[in-house]
């Protein structure tokens, strides 16, 4: 019991250092993360679709012959 109780105070002096951001700040970084997300969703989402067509059209072309 003594080292869960050490731990945990330990645990706490530690998070007591830490710089934790502004709310602007973490407001900033979340909106930041969730435009890249969907930048990022769309890219891949019209790469997909390239390359999703592009496979089509080869069986469909191989298939004519």
């Amino acid at each position: 019991m003594e080292k869960i109780i050490k731990f945990l105070r330990e645990a706490y002096a530690e998070m007591k250092k830490v710089s934790w951001p502004s709310r602007e700040q973490t407001i900033q970084y979340t909106v930041l993360v969730i435009i890249i997300s969907v930048g990022v969703a769309l890219f891949l989402g019209v790469l997909d679709y390239i390359f999703g067509d592009f496979v089509k059209n080869v069986i469909l072309h191989s298939v004519k012959k």
